[in-house]
């Protein structure tokens, strides 16, 4: 049988004649090619919407503008640190987000307008706490409560050796580099072990304003860049310690601090058991529990003077070791955790750099023997958590990137040293880094500076 060339048919091959529609090409670039977790398409509208309000002079600084405007210039940082060379694998994208907004606050490429609502926004709706209140509720909910008893109970003696040692080798350094032992302990080493600025900084330069008899305004100026250096410091080193993580697996939890013992399934080391199936109410309610928990801590910093998100943290912990809420709003508590892990953290992290990280100040602390004192003190203490964490039977990466945030610019630090590392899981515990031990260096070395030095 023959058949002629009209007859002819080609065979059926979907490949060949499937056409991509214009419809579909779309939703592909809106599904594929993103900044940070905003559409392409998306981002180049809310950029376009935000210079149209900077050129009629205003950006109102209300929660539906900030949103987009954060998210903007946020994630643009953030994917600029991350596409850097070398860098941006260890932890740039944290480093980025914060300085670079300082940077062009100080040279003033950024619009007054955005400086303006920015700062307004974060100082007006203390938005900070609302996302560290919400990252420590839902790790805490969805830790294991095995894990989390042993972390809380082993994680303070490598806390305490690395800030001994590290005490040690930075005043070391500063006597070999010629330096004041009294400058280097007081003005150096104890800032970066301070627990930030609100919590450290401040305190600090209110007893040195009095015990030394200077100004607060120039105790400050001299105490806050160093925080803030040996922030960046931590942030830096925490980045390396995850690519160590990723070369030698063997030596972390990814965000666990105790290995599995085999008595429990290897799923549920780390966190519950997590369906992604959360209904709306859920997550609600999830984020309620950790703003009333919030809300509890405040009480307490009233009642007893305990800082607040400390307060929350343990009032979390003991819920959890209790069973006082049930599996679904545990899972509700983690739906909202990864919310704001994946979707806030670049752009609180801009505000931040935008309204109260001072790029004149921490350049003016760029001076060869401060780095070297910096760099050798916040190198010791998270050697000495790494080493310590591996001889006591924990993961060492995840002790030495939670011994970083006892060098860390408070809550701000914590965020940016967590994500730099990748462990927003150890929130709970770099908040006792930062709060528990900043509050205890600040009150003792006080008190000594006070009874026995003036």
């Amino acid at each position: 049988m023959s058949t002629t060339d009209d007859s002819y048919v080609v065979p059926h091959n979907p490949s060949a004649t499937k056409q991509i529609s214009l419809k579909e090409k779309w939703w592909h670039i809106m599904d594929t090619w993103k900044v940070g977790i905003v559409p392409l398409p998306l981002f180049i509208l809310s950029g376009a919407l935000i210079a149209i309000d900077c050129l009629g002079g205003k950006l109102p600084s209300d929660i539906v503008v900030m949103v987009a405007t954060l998210a903007f210039f946020g994630f643009a940082c953030g994917e600029f640190g991350k596409r850097l060379p070398v860098v941006g694998k260890m932890g740039a994208a944290a480093i980025c987000a914060t300085f670079i907004p300082s940077a062009l606050v100080y040279y003033g490429w950024l619009p007054d307008v955005v400086v303006e609502s920015t700062t307004k926004f974060y100082k007006s709706t203390n938005i900070l706490y609302l996302y560290i209140c919400c990252i420590i509720v839902g790790s805490i909910m969805s830790m294991n409560r095995t894990t989390l008893i042993q972390g809380f109970l082993r994680i303070f003696f490598p806390m305490l050796c690395g800030e001994i040692v590290g005490m040690l080798v930075g005043m070391g350094v500063g006597i070999a580099l010629g330096m004041e032992p009294f400058q280097i302990f007081f003005f150096l080493i104890l800032p970066i072990m301070a627990g930030g600025v609100g919590e450290g900084a401040i305190p600090l330069s209110i007893g040195y304003a009095t015990l030394l008899h200077m100004d607060q305004g120039v105790a400050l100026g001299r105490v806050l860049p160093i925080v803030m250096l040996g922030s960046l410091t931590a942030i830096i080193i925490a980045g390396c310690l995850n690519q160590l993580g990723k070369r030698y697996p063997h030596l972390t939890g990814e965000g666990e601090l105790m290995p599995d013992r085999g008595d429990k399934p290897q799923t549920q080391t780390l966190t519950t058991a997590f369906s992604g199936k959360a209904d709306v109410t859920t997550i609600a309610s999830g984020a309620l529990l950790a703003v009333l928990l919030y809300m509890l801590g405040m009480l307490g910093h009233k009642l007893i003077g305990l800082p607040a998100p400390v307060g929350m943290l343990f009032i979390a912990v003991f819920i959890k070791l209790v069973h006082g809420v049930s599996p679904r709003l545990l899972e509700g508590s983690q739906v909202v955790y990864k919310f704001f892990q994946t979707s806030v953290t670049y752009p609180i992290l801009f505000a931040v750099g935008v309204a109260i990280t001072p790029w004149e100040e921490l350049m003016h602390a760029f001076t060869l023997n401060n780095l070297l004192v910096i760099v050798s003190t916040v190198s010791a203490l998270v050697a000495t958590g790494f080493f310590i964490g591996k001889k006591i039977g924990m993961h060492p990466i995840d002790v030495a990137i939670v011994s970083c945030c006892q060098s860390g610019q408070g809550g701000t630090g914590d965020v940016a040293i967590l994500t730099a590392g990748n462990r927003m899981t150890l929130m709970p515990f770099a908040q006792i880094a930062t709060r528990i031990g900043g509050a205890i260096n600040v009150s003792l070395s006080l008190l000594v500076l006070g009874n026995f030095l003036v």
